[in-house]
């Protein structure tokens, strides 16, 4: 079932829909895979530090550890929050970004084709991406992420039905 509630019209305001929830899992997810390695480097380094007593236990893999526990706990929770779109007849807005922010508008008439994505882990969370390609270099593919899998594909036809009213 899909939580996602149904898109306001776009005004251009600070008003934006929230994107799926089980994004803020699925992200939390592969901020865990990605810490995993320096885990497993970190102990490999204590292990190999420990034969020669020249540290205490923990002082490599402790730190380690917690910044990990940090990262999983925070960063999978803020970046979801600082993602959001808007849908109107006629275009799409999505914003994104921390440090950085991005607010980008696509005009329906300028699509040339639409992508619905999902990988293995976003099969397992009922979510997937909506990309939209575009004319020009600048911003040519336009990706919105954290979309529940029935709304991405609602979302694609809907823009496609309003690429082929503007092209008849």
């Amino acid at each position: 079932m899909d939580h996602t509630p149904v898109p306001a019209p776009l005004d251009d305001g600070d008003e934006l829909t929230k994107l799926h929830p089980n994004y803020a899992h699925a992200l939390r997810v592969r901020t865990t895979l990605t810490a995993i390695p320096f885990l497993i480097g970190a102990l490999v380094l204590e292990t190999a530090f420990q034969d020669q007593a020249l540290f205490p236990s923990g002082i490599i893999a402790g730190p380690v550890l917690l910044i990990a526990l940090a990262l999983i706990i925070r960063v999978p929770a803020t970046r979801y929050n600082a993602r959001g779109y808007q849908i109107s007849a006629d275009r799409l807005r999505v914003v994104r970004g921390l440090l950085f922010r991005s607010d980008t508008v696509v005009p329906f008439g300028r699509v040339q084709h639409i992508d619905v994505h999902q990988g293995p882990l976003d099969r397992f969370f009922g979510i997937a991406t909506l990309t939209l390609h575009t004319a020009g270099n600048h911003n040519a593919s336009v990706s919105l992420p954290g979309l529940g899998e029935p709304l991405a594909r609602d979302m694609r036809e809907e823009i496609r039905a309003h690429i082929r009213r503007e092209t008849v």
